[in-house]
């Protein structure tokens, strides 16, 4: 078994080295197109790539951050219902935030008509909203919860209880918290701005829809309308470097976390209580906290929901209800395969890894780098991977015209849910392992001695203890997969839109009140995971 584990695991790999490959075939046309692309696109990409970067960075870095350390480190009134309310723009995929405030803010949309009649001024207000600033405030809205998170989790542990030594010390409030809260989340800040980075170099709806010229949407350009393989598979490897810089920055913030379990001061630990605030101070708190989950979600729901309604009364033959829940349909089954075959692979996986021995040979050592290498497959942008699937069919249909392969991948749903397991086993592995890290070694040992197989520990001890992470794993990839749109513009037969896809198509071509429907349907899903983890939260 292992070994078919490790080369299903190569083959999740095979797009990324599909991409590098490419290098490999470096001849004289291939470096013509790259001093033309050095001369004439990549510097624009790399500039907007960067400032999209820094600027989504910055943002999020201080948005989470500085939400987090008002729930954990102050009281305040309503502080209960923000701490959960401030996952809640998790729900909310970038472009479908790109679609509402297009609308709310446009020349036509709702505000500025209201101010115009309002104050009887003419022309438009404000420049076009769909800009590269615009582009960085929309990313910072919908992905500070990363930060959020992490730091909240880095702060919840011994925040509170430093900060109360620290003002028994002496110590005033604000050097408490530049002095002692900071640097204890700054480990936390840094790993959440790195995936945070991750989400925004792997966007393609946002920067196609407001046409920014990033590595994603250079990929796409370079592919379909421009026909020109080799700029998008040199475009492709650029992107994925950078994108190898900021898992490794990632990794090296997530391995100085420090989370502390067992609290041994626990009678010191129990009087420790936050900061209470009180009159502008806690009124300054509730706005901090508030106006993130009002911009990254209240208001954008209202939005598409006010557009729903308008296209509902105004639209000649109604709702297309029929066409939605085909869409809904392709939608849902994509997800619920995917999803299946993610659990599957991951909880295999698992139990491979938990059950291996030090010097048990090369099986076990080509399973852990195997695992590794799926371990890396959420990094690596949508559009690297369609790209990485699309260059060996390419190659394989040059010499061997005859061959079916490339229909199979390309013309079936087969290469869809295969670029889907590529990007998103990652996710279910991270689950099953943090399952199988609450699970004790020494369950298993007292397992053998009573005589159990290895199946029969798997079947009977294992797949119970790791029921609620499976159904964790199977929901994040199902979330994952609805709401995934580069791979799947490229890769889908015809015929099998998705409800992401539709959306983009449908506002592409200026059909906002259309799209608001299929929009709204993929936050409803969005909102399944962050409800359960709203409670772990809770229950913590």
């Amino acid at each position: 078994m292992r070994w078919a584990l490790t080369a299903g695991c190569a083959l999740l790999a095979l797009p990324v080295l599909g991409v590098l490959g490419s290098w490999l075939a470096l001849d004289a046309a291939a470096l013509d197109v790259l001093a033309h692309q050095f001369e004439t696109v990549l510097p624009a990409y790399t500039a907007q790539t960067l400032v999209l970067a820094l600027g989504v960075g910055a943002g999020v870095a201080l948005v989470g951050g500085a939400t987090a350390a008002a729930v954990t480190l102050f009281d305040f009134p309503g502080r209960r219902v923000l701490e959960w309310a401030l996952l809640l723009p998790l729900a909310m995929p970038a472009y479908v935030l790109a679609y509402a405030y297009t609308d709310f803010l446009q020349f036509g949309g709702p505000l500025q008509t209201w101010l115009r009649a309002l104050t009887g001024a003419r022309g438009a207000l404000w420049p076009d909203v769909r800009s590269l600033p615009a582009a960085i405030v929309l990313f910072v809205l919908c992905l500070y919860p990363y930060v959020y998170l992490l730091t909240r989790a880095a702060l919840g542990e011994r925040g509170v209880q430093m900060m109360e030594a620290a003002s028994l010390l002496g110590a005033g409030l604000r050097r408490r918290i530049v002095e002692v809260a900071l640097p204890l989340a700054r480990p936390a800040i840094a790993a959440g701005v790195a995936l945070a980075l991750m989400e925004t170099l792997a966007d393609y709806g946002v920067g196609a829809y407001f046409g920014l010229t990033t590595f994603s949407t250079g990929i796409y350009k370079a592919w379909l309308v421009m026909n020109d393989r080799v700029a998008a598979a040199q475009l492709a490897s650029v992107l994925l470097a950078v994108v190898a810089v900021v898992l490794w920055l990632e990794r090296r913030a997530q391995s100085r976390l420090r989370f502390v379990t067992s609290r041994p001061g626990a009678a010191l630990a129990g009087e420790a209580r936050p900061v209470r605030l009180r009159g502008r101070a806690a009124a300054a708190a509730v706005a901090l906290c508030a106006v993130p989950v009002l911009l990254g979600f209240a208001l954008p729901v209202a939005v598409l929901g006010h557009m729903l309604w308008q296209e509902a009364l105004h639209a000649e033959p109604g709702l297309p209800l029929q066409r939605f829940a085909q869409w809904a349909w392709t939608s849902f089954r994509l997800a619920a395969l995917a999803a299946a075959l993610a659990a599957t692979l991951a909880v295999l996986l698992g139990f491979a890894l938990r059950t291996r021995r030090p010097g048990e040979g090369a099986a076990a050592v080509a399973l852990a780098a195997a695992a590794r290498v799926v371990s890396l497959g959420y990094a690596v942008p949508g559009a690297v991977i369609a790209v990485g699937i699309l260059l060996p069919l390419g190659w394989v249909q040059a010499r061997w015209p005859q061959a079916q392969l490339p229909v199979l991948v390309t013309g079936t749903l087969f290469g869809l849910v295969y670029a889907y397991l590529v990007r998103f086993s990652a996710v279910a592995l991270q689950s099953i392992e943090a399952g199988y890290t609450r699970v004790p070694a020494s369950v298993d040992d007292s397992a053998r001695m009573l005589g159990t197989g290895r199946w029969a520990l798997f079947g009977r001890l294992h797949l119970p203890l790791l029921r609620r992470s499976v159904v964790a794993a199977t929901l994040l990839v199902f979330v994952d997969v609805m709401k995934e749109l580069p791979a799947t513009l490229v890769l889908r037969p015809f015929g099998a839109d998705t409800l992401a896809v539709v959306a983009y198509n449908l506002a592409r071509d200026e059909r906002l009140g259309e799209a608001a429907l299929p929009s709204l349907a993929i936050v409803a899903v969005g909102l399944i995971p962050v409800v359960l983890l709203s409670r772990a939260m809770r229950e913590r």
